[in-house]
């Protein structure tokens, strides 16, 4: 009786969490217009657009094949086979989406749009004289201003397709195949995680979701897809050296926290997922307190290049700031976005996180009654440090829109609250229909 009601639960959370995205897309359509809100398919950035595309066929394919297997394979496969499976798994499941638009839509042109990097290429010649002068174009009146992505971003977001036009990788194509590969590989950092910090178990039963996220949708060349790999990484490899593995584990962090920091301002907040960590790895902490030294030391690395070369972090946020309310946030209402912003969440982490979300309160409200098997209320730890960075995301009101893809790095750490779901195949049919009617309905903007 008791399971019968904890699953009936699970269902209202679901429902709840499908409403929420109801009335977001009804009050969206019926109460503002589109100059109010600038997106086409409110509370997405998209359109209206039904079709179906070369990657039809093997989304559905992979899709099925994910819900059938997924659960027993993820649970019987070798530890050291489960990673490379799930990257492999997801970068298939990211690709088999993007191409429904096809090809050149779906991949080769999404980063070659006005507002996006590459459009600046040219513009990097003297790396070093850009980055001294990069404050100077943030806002919309200075002369020669960047455009919205470039302008909204640290210069190492940028700075990262400049390299790779160098190396010989330049135009939309391969930044597309370099965001879906790096992005991808964000679900390996969060299994590698919670099997540091929660153990094998809850990492094998999260697997599956983790790969069939209907964040794919938008990790597909999408560059947050590419910061949400790093700060992934950095965490993942911050726990590893707080469970002893290596000090040079905690230096590897230090750099990716340093590099996280300058591909986006509001991954900042990241600081929250880092604490939760160190809390939960305050043993190892306190047996190995000099593992914060190659920590800091790594962590310095990229702000003291960028420094030293001429670009100031904190001037450039100030200047962001005033540059995002010259343009759309100016007219985007707050009172809309800071709700509606969840119901983007619903989307790209699927019906089935609500009731893991859910079960992860249930498992933090009994903890003081041991009620909980300590693996669990770890990951249940982990998993509300990323809601409270969402959340704290969302009030800033630095995040009116887009957060579908804005937020892909929190939404990673979201998904291993299904880890808690029983009955998984059924709620993985779940998370698999989400993204595979909205790629094949809506033409989104990433």
């Amino acid at each position: 009786m008791t399971r019968l009601r904890s699953v009936r639960r699970d269902l209202y959370a679901a429902l709840t969490a499908a409403l929420l995205v109801t009335a977001a897309i009804l009050v969206g359509r019926y109460v503002y217009t589109y100059d109010d809100l600038i997106v086409g398919w409110p509370p997405l950035l998209g359109r209206w657009d039904p079709h179906l595309g070369p990657g039809t066929p093997a989304a559905v394919l992979v899709a099925v094949a994910v819900v059938a297997y997924g659960p027993s394979v993820a649970a019987r496969l070798p530890w050291r086979a489960l990673p490379p499976a799930a990257w492999g798994a997801s970068m298939a499941w990211i690709w088999s989406l993007a191409l429904i638009d096809g090809w050149r839509q779906g991949i080769a042109v999404r980063l070659t749009t006005p507002n996006e990097y590459l459009t600046v290429i040219d513009r990097w010649h003297d790396i070093p004289a850009t980055l001294r002068d990069f404050t100077a174009h943030i806002l919309i009146h200075s002369p020669d201003n960047w455009p919205a992505h470039v302008a909204g971003h640290p210069p190492a977001a940028t700075l990262t397709f400049v390299l790779l036009d160098r190396i010989g990788l330049g135009g939309g194509a391969w930044a597309g195949v370099w965001c879906i590969t790096l992005g991808s590989a964000g679900c390996v950092a969060v299994l590698v995680t919670i099997r540091a910090l929660a153990g094998e178990h809850l990492a094998r039963r999260a697997a599956p979701f983790l790969v069939l996220a209907p964040a794919a949708v938008w990790l597909g060349t999408s560059a947050d897809a590419y910061f949400a790999a790093v700060a992934a990484w950095a965490v993942a490899l911050l726990a590893l050296a707080v469970t002893g593995r290596s000090l040079w584990w905690a230096a590897g962090s230090g750099l990716l926290f340093g590099l996280t920091c300058f591909l986006s301002y509001g991954l900042t907040l990241f600081a929250v997922i880092a604490a939760a960590v160190l809390l939960l790895g305050r043993r190892g902490v306190r047996q190995r307190p000099v593992l914060f030294v190659p920590l800091l030391a790594g962590a310095a690395v990229v702000p003291v290049a960028f420094t030293a070369a001429g670009f100031d972090w904190w001037e450039a946020y100030h200047l962001l700031v005033t540059r995002y309310y010259e343009g759309a946030a100016a007219v985007r209402p707050y009172e809309y976005w800071v709700w509606a912003n969840l119901a983007c969440t619903v989307l790209i982490t699927g019906l089935a996180t609500a009731p893991g979300l859910r079960r992860t309160g249930g498992v933090l409200l009994r903890w003081r009654t041991a009620a909980a098997p300590p693996e669990t209320l770890r990951l249940a730890f982990l998993v509300a440090a990323a809601l409270l960075a969402l959340l704290a995301a969302d009030l800033s009101g630095m995040s009116k829109a887009e957060t579908e893809r804005i937020w892909l790095p929190f939404a990673l750490w979201l998904l291993p609250s299904c880890a808690f779901l029983p009955r998984p195949r059924a709620w993985l049919a779940a998370q698999a229909v989400l993204p595979l009617l909205l790629n094949h309905l809506v033409a989104t903007g990433w």
